[in-house]
């Protein structure tokens, strides 16, 4: 079993809670969300914000002034690789006491199906928008970088 490492990143006026499925490999080697060089997140984010991001105290700052929030669903599972398929015996992290400790969340985006699923299964009787978005994942290659980034600030913005 491998336990999710990161905390949650919130703030007392996040809006948005985006979820993930569980880290890669690459992102708990370098202890921060979505830091595969591969994954297309944070170039998403920044077009979407227009902020910058060079380093990790940008990228919290962008997450901060947009009013959004980070966490992943799995607190821990067995999984062979990034992908979300490889997923096994996943437990999942407590969303309701953090939806309940920050009210100002109005709104949980999913970045993959798996999210989605988990949270449908568990939380389902939570009052609260949902809304998926597409996988900033480069293994999800059904949709352009610049597709993506549309539908980012369609749906979060």
């Amino acid at each position: 079993m491998v336990s999710h490492p990161f905390a949650p990143i919130v703030f007392k006026n996040t809006e948005i809670l985006i979820l993930g499925s569980f880290p890669s490999k690459i992102s708990i080697k370098n202890n921060f969300y979505y830091s595969n060089p591969r994954n297309q997140f944070w170039k998403i984010m920044s077009s979407v914000t227009n902020y910058p991001i060079n380093n990790k105290d940008q990228m919290i700052w962008l997450l901060k002034e947009s009013k959004i929030g980070l966490w992943d669903m799995i607190s821990s599972c067995n999984s062979e690789n990034s992908l979300d398929s490889s997923i096994e015996d996943e437990e999942v992290n407590d969303i309701e006491l953090l939806l309940s400790s920050y009210p100002t969340i109005k709104t949980v985006a999913f970045t993959g199906r798996k999210s989605e699923l988990l949270f449908d299964m568990h939380f389902s009787h939570l009052d609260i928008s949902k809304v998926y978005i597409p996988s900033p994942s480069p293994a999800y290659a059904k949709m352009t970088l610049a597709n993506k980034i549309e539908k980012y600030k369609e749906l979060l913005i």
